[in-house]
């Protein structure tokens, strides 16, 4: 779904990896294939295949797009058994491509963010997209935190904006999908503000938030971000308070969806992943492995996201359908304004 690894301390670097043991003894192995961002903690992990007997083994292979391209291409012959991390920009692909099978786990599920009535893929966590601020930056400068998009277009917020190109970057395409549904007709004369006014394109998260951003560890020149909601969890003083903050009205809601791969090769092992994944075991985990919210209600948050990053409560939404539909003429439309 996106770019983090600055926050994913402890992941697993390799590409493809065995989790909770071997199956060199014959034992029950899963694939899970999914997103490079993809991490679980180690314990949750060995008590689940202690519990089941089952070995996960992750192939990670890239972003959603990544993902979703791959799963479609090989849907004849399914690479793996369970899917993870196939999101809201993308879902609408892999159901219309007939990718995965039917399964509802025994564990309640968030039923407020299902696609369609199929059960075909299940919500797994939350990543909402957002402005990011540097309120010490801006207060250097004397100009007043941004609150709208519509403050971003006035002259004292010249050249501080850096934002990602939603052709290449996950977090890029969901903050130009949430001045969509924010803006509706207005968002393309809004970009042409923002070009007007001084605003950067880089191509990812990390060179935007990591080296352009003031208010992170590169201590770049540009006070304002695109990046998360959960970001602010992670920019804490010695007294545990945010360095940072979100602009929670420029708020874009992604959901990672997970589900069975239709003709799985062990298909009844896969529907136990599933229900693992919305086990409170798993997703009380998500946010400190992954920097996502927990797709299910009444998880607990870490204290320092209760803090920093409490999950947004009116997040700009689009159907994954009327994504689908529009995507790559949004963003063809966007290069037009941006780039032309």
């Amino acid at each position: 779904m996106r770019i983090r690894t600055f926050l994913l301390v402890g992941a697993l670097a390799l590409t493809g990896c065995s989790l909770g043991g071997g199956d060199d003894d014959g034992g029950r192995k899963v694939v899970l294939v999914t997103h490079d961002s993809f991490a679980m903690s180690d314990d949750v992990l060995k008590k689940f295949t202690d519990d089941t007997g089952i070995t996960i083994d992750v192939r990670r292979l890239g972003d959603a797009g990544a993902l979703t391209n791959q799963l479609v291409l090989t849907k004849g012959s399914p690479i793996g058994d369970v899917a993870y991390g196939v999101d809201t920009t993308f879902a609408s692909r892999a159901l219309d491509e007939d990718v995965f099978a039917e399964y509802a786990p025994q564990v309640d599920g968030p039923a407020e963010y299902a696609i369609d009535d199929t059960n075909r893929l299940t919500a797994v966590d939350l990543g909402d997209v957002c402005l990011n601020i540097d309120p010490a930056a801006l207060a250097a400068k004397g100009v007043p935190e941004p609150t709208t998009y519509a403050d971003l277009v006035k002259p004292e917020y010249k050249d501080m904006l850096v934002v990602e190109d939603p052709a290449t970057s996950s977090p890029g395409l969901a903050y130009l999908l949430g001045t969509i549904a924010k803006l509706g007709d207005g968002w393309q004369e809004h970009w042409r503000a923002l070009k007007a006014n001084g605003m950067q394109v880089v191509s990812g998260w990390e060179e935007a938030y990591q080296q352009e951003f003031s208010g992170s560890s590169g201590k770049g020149p540009r006070p304002i971000v695109v990046s998360y909601a959960s970001s602010p969890s992670a920019e804490l003083d010695d007294a545990g308070k945010p360095r940072t903050k979100a602009v929670l009205d420029t708020c874009f809601r992604q959901v990672e969806y997970a589900g069975v791969l239709k003709n799985a090769a062990h298909g009844d092992d896969a529907k136990k992943v599933m229900d693992f994944l919305l086990s409170d075991a798993f997703q009380s985990q998500v946010p400190e492995q992954m920097y996502v919210y927990p797709a299910r209600a009444g998880v607990t948050l870490p204290e320092a996201w209760q803090k920093a990053a409490p999950l947004p409560s009116d997040s700009a939404e689009l159907s994954p359908a009327e994504i689908q539909q529009n995507r790559e003429r949004w963003i063809d439309e966007w290069r037009a304004i941006v780039q032309g």
